[in-house]
């Protein structure tokens, strides 16, 4: 599933649970939804920030590659 889709179904689930549309066994079943949609999102993310380099520069003005989230 892409991150765009999981996100979007959360919100949808967000939305409709906020306004009481549902009953309390459907809200119970959005809410279970909800929760495997937010793991997806963040097993993507914590996948992406691995990838994802910085550049920093160093005091003698040279520039190195670090980690993102170090």
């Amino acid at each position: 599933m892409k991150f765009e889709t999981a996100l979007n179904r959360l919100n949808e689930i967000v939305e409709t649970v906020e306004n009481g549309e549902a009953s309390l066994e459907e809200t119970l079943a959005l809410y279970k939804e909800g929760l495997k949609l937010s793991k997806t999102c963040e097993t993507i993310l914590m996948k992406y920030e691995k990838e994802i380099t910085v550049l920093q520069k160093e005091t003698d003005g040279l520039f190195t590659e670090a980690a993102f989230m170090e």
